[in-house]
């Protein structure tokens, strides 16, 4: 049996017994299989907490259907923490065209159902139902990014703030270590639970009263700092100009260093919106501003076993087969990408770890029995973000700007990739590592300002194929998705092939592509196929547009309105549209054609139907129409390899 150096978090009552507690001061709820890594949400939570003191219980994916598995570990002293796992739920059920995915990566041995859809809100009722009067505390991504009035895709329509379906009592978003640190420390010291609406981070329920002062007063001072009243529920519920305006206004009040509280209607409730949390350090604790001390390094440093827990048996998850032997280096991100949730959830502030601390983790890392001396990737939310950060403290503080690389890279943001490079090499030294690489998308917009990092990344550290996110070619549809132009994408790749050549590597880089975004038409995705042909590129790797919960697309997708220009945005909405659009960029395969051709058709352009150098596709042949006509699957080959 497979032993490994520390005791994991108890999972059930003999746990309890074995480390002679008669009951956990917390209970974490997980969507979640237990994998007793940092890279798993509830798991860092739970050590975080279990390493200031409090004894910590974890219940991972439990059968949701009564509230007996919720009392396995017993009454919490504290409170119950609920958690979807390291996805939305429905997202992590369902993809872009509505259908069921085959496998939950974050379950044991992928299988699906082990979770249900909305399980934040679920988990709450049944932490309820288990014991009345417990404190309820919602976080993760989940919670996070449906902490106010949202689009929900798989519904197709507004949903409220998860905090009035769960019930819960507080709900933590973003990265949530220094909220709930202080939640614990202050019920601990005997506070109520209602008595903590002053923690930044963290979102609670009003009554009417409370709702109407805000409304009636909103220029009223809170914590030296105004309060903005977002338009309530009822008002973006019923007009799509009020929803986008909504978003804007949210948008604007993400950077922790001048972010306002926010309050919003729902019905005779509000919800109150503390400013973000501050960022983490990353070696030395912040205790300025009264804040707890957290630091990144400490999270990296916790008891991890760095395993799937036993209790599944020879079963893996999946999600941990991908991140066993990679290392985050930093979290958060600047992009400001419309389409992503990141940085809703992340913040814009890059935290970042010391390298001290990654090659701690790399040295454990080797002690892994099943550790060859490859280290899968030297990343995090972006490759190369690592260190980078605004020249000046006062100007990020004031700061309301969504992106500092967007329209263009900011005169004010520091892009020095030199501490990046000198990190990879260092890893690279390590004893008894082989390769290091980095899987991670690449912002190649920042890492052509960096020479040396291009020639350090195709030299050593790109294993054939480098991950890189040009998303598209049109400039209408970039500026929708608050993208460089293509060009910028078109010198980094020169850039890569040069060094790549120059190192003796034949390698290269795999762009990503987005279909269906707003703003993209059927006409915006031939453009991009066009240019796909002419650089003779055969994209596997697509992603039908899904907008997320609170991401400025999703409004976009909603209300047909630019949230931050408030000016009408064309959107593809049906899924027959979106399978069209998407088609569009896999034009070469066979498999494909029959919609290339609709869409081509619909968009009067059968110029690009033939066998002629430009066309995009053959003309239908008698033999694909038998084949249609008798539903018979299309082989893979073809009858031809099209304009491709």
């Amino acid at each position: 049996m497979k032993t490994h150096p520390h005791p994991f978090l108890p999972v059930c009552r003999a746990d309890l017994k074995a480390r002679g507690w008669d009951q956990c001061d917390i209970v974490i709820v997980s969507g979640d299989a237990y994998v007793d890594h940092p890279a798993f949400g509830p798991p860092l939570i739970a050590r975080f907490l279990e390493g200031r003191g409090f004894k910590v219980g974890l219940i991972s994916q439990p059968d949701w259907h009564s509230a007996e598995p919720f009392k396995e570990l017993g009454k919490p002293r504290l409170f119950f923490g609920v958690a979807a796992g390291n996805m939305d739920s429905m997202l992590n059920r369902l993809t872009a065209q509505k259908k069921n995915r085959s496998e939950d990566q974050y379950s044991p041995g992928g299988r699906t159902g082990c979770r249900p859809d909305r399980a934040t809100i679920v988990y709450a009722q049944r932490c309820r139902e288990a014991y009345p009067g417990v404190p309820v505390v919602l976080g993760g991504i989940e919670a996070s990014l449906r902490r106010i009035a949202h689009f929900d895709y798989w519904s197709d329509k507004l949903r409220k703030s998860i905090l009035l379906d769960a019930k819960a009592d507080l709900l933590v978003f973003g990265m949530g270590e220094r909220p709930i640190w202080e939640i614990a420390d202050r019920l601990h010291r005997g506070e109520k639970v209602s008595q903590l609406h002053d923690i930044r981070g963290t979102a609670f329920l009003m009554n009417n009263e409370e709702t109407k002062r805000h409304e009636a007063d909103p220029a009223q001072q809170v914590s030296d700092r105004k309060t903005v009243v977002l338009p309530s529920f009822e008002a973006v519920a019923a007009d799509p100009a009020a929803f986008a305006r909504m978003t804007g206004a949210f948008q604007r009040e993400t950077n922790p260093g001048n972010a306002r509280p926010l309050v919003q209607r729902h019905g005779d409730r509000g919800v109150y919106f503390n400013p973000p949390a501050f960022p983490l350090g990353s070696g030395e604790g912040d205790t300025s501003q009264g804040l707890t001390n957290v630091a990144m390094d400490e999270l990296y440093d916790l008891p991890f076993n760095r395993a799937v827990h036993p209790m599944y048996g020879d079963d893996g998850v999946p999600a941990f087969e991908i991140v066993k032997h990679s290392v985050v280096l930093m979290r958060g991100c600047f992009g400001g990408c419309t389409f992503c949730s990141i940085t809703e959830h992340e913040g814009r502030v890059i935290q970042n770890r010391s390298a001290q601390s990654v090659l701690r983790e790399i040295r454990a890392m080797r002690r892994m029995g099943d550790f060859r001396g490859t280290v899968t990737d030297l990343g995090g939310p972006t490759a190369n973000m690592y260190q980078l950060k605004c020249k000046s403290e006062a100007i990020e503080a004031k700061c309301r700007k969504l992106s500092c690389v967007y329209p263009g890279v900011c005169e004010n943001l520091g892009t020095d990739h030199g501490p990046l490079i000198e990190l990879m090499r260092e890893v690279k030294k390590e004893e008894g590592v082989k390769h290091v690489f980095i899987a991670s998308g690449v912002r190649y917009d920042l890492a052509e300002l960096s020479p040396a990092y291009v020639k350090e990344l195709a030299s050593f550290h790109t294993g054939g194929q480098l991950s890189v996110a040009p998303e598209h070619v049109s400039p209408r549809v970039l500026e929708k998705m608050k993208k460089p132009g293509i060009a910028a994408y078109e010198r980094f790749q020169e850039m890569f092939a040069c060094e790549s050549k120059a190192a003796g590597k034949e390698q290269y880089d795999i762009p990503y592509f987005i279909s269906g975004h707003p703003g993209s038409t059927l006409e915006d995705m031939i453009e991009l196929a066009l240019w796909l042909k002419q650089s003779g590129r055969r994209p596997r790797q697509v992603q039908d547009f899904i907008p997320t919960p609170m991401s400025v697309a999703a409004c976009m997708y909603f209300t047909g309105i630019d949230p931050l220009k408030m000016e009408p945005v064309f959107v593809a909405k049906g899924l027959k549209e979106k399978r069209l659009q998407k088609a569009l960029i896999l034009y070469w395969n066979p498999e494909h054609w029959d919609d290339v051709r609709e869409a081509l058709q619909l968009a009067g352009r059968e110029d690009l139907i033939g066998r002629g150098p430009s066309c995009l596709v053959p003309a239908q042949t008698g033999a694909e129409r038998d084949r249609l006509s008798k539903r018979l699957p299309l082989p893979r080959g073809g009858e031809g390899r099209g304009g491709g």
